[in-house]
């Protein structure tokens, strides 16, 4: 139950803190990892992007984590704690790991412990909070701001090619892991209440599909995420390999655009509504790899920044806008499934295509010198170039805006 009072300075500050380690944690291992298998342990493209479908897959089960054990038996300040310390030790042993499979097992169970304390943070935070909607964004920043930070240290101690990310992540996990057991109390909110699998996914909102327009949103939001997998998983590894210097800290440009153009987003959403949003977005994705294709880190190295820059766009009028359309057509009784339906299919079955698929074209355009192995990124960028380019025609004909006022009871 939400506090009836306004969220004290105190509890702010400690909400804040969480959220700051709590990204920090991704942010330090996750920009650089790719630059570290493909130059550091020589992993092919391939072994890198099965390492990177780990977040997915964790995303894939977090559900289960959340609603059928956090949710019903443990309060969320314990379980985030638990799973933090747990996430330490974990990281650290990866940063010893040196073989693609066993790499991969070691970062799966890791990430089987992370995302699940996505959830937990907000949970924790929304607990404290009488307006969620007005507190919470000051509380979240700090998220972002956190992964800004991890990207300007690993990149300022020039480690992207080494395993020093993964400790340093591996840190700040244990010491969010102490942390969070002084956070405020958050008790289990099923507890005594039974929890169908079907909740835990979100299926209920598979009657939405009926809707024509909101099957094409589904469908455009797995498939955009496959090219955005590219960005993810191969853009440090790029700009290192490309020259760049402090690549890691030069790609937190895009966490700052986040935060711009959150604060701008709703004077664009009145003026454009859902449809020309997601499509400015989807646009966003395409001109980005267009813009790292035919960049370079000379005279045009601004289309590389620009590229980045752009991330704010393709996140937060894509992701954003999705959220509130989402729960603009969703009746009330099934908005949370719906929300939960949507990131499930993002976070995890889009992006795991994504790896599937980005890893074999990085290795497809792979040239080998000796014990140097270097890429046509070129090739690479138009591959998911051309992916956002289908994506948005098919938005483009097939979606309507429901305007607003379409939830019902």
């Amino acid at each position: 139950m939400s506090s009836p009072n306004t969220l004290s300075a105190s509890v702010r500050a400690r909400l804040s803190a969480m959220m700051f380690l709590q990204f920090f944690v991704w942010g330090a291992w996750w920009v650089t990892m790719g630059t570290y298998l493909l130059q550091g342990l020589r992993f092919t493209g391939t072994e890198t992007a099965q390492a990177y479908s780990t977040i997915p897959w964790g995303a894939i089960v977090a559900p289960f984590v959340i609603g059928m054990v956090a949710d019903r038996f443990f309060a969320a300040e314990k379980v985030l704690g638990v799973l933090h310390l747990a996430g330490a030790a974990l990281l650290y042993a990866v940063s010893t790991v040196t073989h693609p499979t066993a790499f991969f097992w070691v970062l799966l169970v890791y990430a089987l412990c992370y995302v699940p304390t996505l959830a937990l943070v907000n949970a924790i935070s929304f607990n404290q909070m009488a307006s969620p909607e007005k507190e919470f964004p000051a509380v979240r920043v700090f998220g972002t701001l956190g992964w800004i930070a991890a990207g300007w240290i690993v990149g300022l101690l020039a480690i992207e090619a080494q395993a020093g990310p993964l400790r340093v992540a591996a840190a700040a996990s244990a010491l969010l892991g102490a942390y969070a057991f002084f956070l405020p109390h958050t008790p289990p909110k099923s507890l005594g209440r039974a929890v169908r699998v079907r909740d835990v996914l979100g299926l209920d909102a598979l009657e939405l599909m009926k809707n024509r327009s909101f099957a094409v949103f589904v469908l455009g939001s797995l498939l955009i995420c496959i090219p955005l997998a590219f960005y993810y998983n191969f853009t440090n590894a790029f700009l290192n390999e490309a020259g760049v210097v402090n690549a890691a800290g030069k790609m937190t440009m895009g966490q700052m655009s986040e935060v711009l153009f959150m604060l701008v987003m709703p004077f664009f959403f009145v003026r454009l509504g859902v449809k020309r949003m997601l499509l400015l977005a989807m646009t966003a994705w395409a001109a980005r790899y267009l813009l790292f294709a035919f960049g370079n880190a000379q005279e045009l190295v601004s289309m590389y920044y620009l590229g980045i820059v752009l991330h704010g766009i393709c996140y937060d009028f894509f992701f954003v806008t999705g959220q509130i359309y989402v729960d603009q057509v969703a009746p009330r009784s099934i908005q949370a499934s719906a929300q939960g339906f949507i990131t499930l299919i993002t976070y995890g079955v889009g992006m795991l295509i994504g790896t599937w698929v980005s890893g074999p074209v990085v290795d497809l355009y792979a040239k080998r010198a000796g014990d140097v192995v270097t890429h046509d990124w070129t090739a690479i960028w138009l591959w998911p170039a051309a992916m956002s380019a289908v994506v948005i025609l098919l938005f483009a004909l097939f979606f309507r805006d429901p305007g607003r006022g379409a939830a019902t009871d």
